[in-house]
């Protein structure tokens, strides 16, 4: 079966879709285009380039201490890393290409900053489109091009099903890893709060007396979550609107945004989810 694929934004979380275009592949099925938002849009252009297995070869190299080198940091009012060198690096492994030229077709989505209005990417530098769909903001220095301010596409449209090329008699499918399960991670924390026996601080214990259930809840949890709350409700609402024939919906927990060290972990859990969804297509062989 033809696949028109789709992959949301989800920072580290991004890395099962990996697993799931690997499990597509297994079960016999083709993908024909595919279209990406942020981490979407750099494994959508990477596996567009034919390249993702050395790219999951790569990530596998990557701990803390690497993460930390490939963050150039900067001492901007309006960023904190540059992303110059986490762009390098993948250079190596994919060299860049135009996005017209890749074998499969292919879009990157991001925000211009000053309209606030939504950027497609369907020609030119793909390595300059994966850089500017991943640019969150406050954390990477945003793309200037064009008289634009390019910004992180998930502001706008983190999962975006109207945004791929589609074929006749192809299916449209969604992974989305822009949820969250708070429930779940709310309860892994107060487990892991039972089990630690160190010293608590004293802003750990301020932040403690000012939150109900023991939660972490300061400036940097309710940035994050306001974040993640608000991707959640627009690739929800993408998906009301296009209806696609499967929408892989993979809410994580205990997995931090810039958890790259945790790549086969995550790819397992995208070769999973993938293999249940498909189970209930029944255009995959399964009524």
């Amino acid at each position: 079966m033809d696949i028109a694929l789709v992959l949301s934004s989800g920072s580290a979380r991004g890395l099962a879709h990996i697993g799931v275009i690997e499990e597509l592949e297994a079960q016999g099925h083709r993908i024909t285009s595919v279209a990406g938002c942020s981490m979407g849009a750099l494994v959508g252009g990477i596996y567009a380039a034919g390249k993702l297995a050395e790219y999951r070869e790569w990530m596998k190299t990557i701990n803390k201490r690497r993460i930390r080198e490939l963050l150039d940091l900067s001492l901007s009012i309006n960023h904190l890393v540059k992303g110059e060198r986490i762009i390098e690096a993948l250079m190596e492994i994919v060299p860049d290409v135009a996005i017209e030229n890749l074998p499969i077709p292919y879009c990157a989505v991001a925000t211009d900053w000053l309209s606030g209005r939504e950027v497609t990417f369907r020609e030119g530098s793909l390595f300059q489109a994966i850089r500017a769909s991943i640019s969150l903001p406050t954390v990477f220095n945003p793309v200037r091009r064009d008289g634009m301010i390019l910004i992180d596409g998930g502001v706008t449209n983190p999962l975006p099903l109207n945004r791929v090329m589609r074929h006749e008699g192809d299916r449209l499918v969604g992974v989305d890893v822009s949820g969250y399960d708070f429930e779940g991670e709310n309860e892994l924390q107060r487990e892991q709060e039972k089990k630690r026996k160190t010293v608590r601080s004293l802003t750990k214990t301020i932040l403690d007396k000012l939150t109900p259930d023991n939660l972490d809840f300061n400036y940097f949890t309710l940035l994050s979550r306001s974040s993640s709350i608000m991707l959640r409700q627009n690739s929800r609402l993408m998906t009301q609107l296009t209806h696609p024939d499967m929408l892989d919906d993979i809410q994580l927990q205990g997995i931090d945004g810039f958890d790259f060290d945790k790549s086969e972990k995550l790819i397992a859990i995208g070769h999973e989810e993938a293999r249940k969804q498909l189970l209930h297509q029944s255009w995959n062989g399964v009524v």
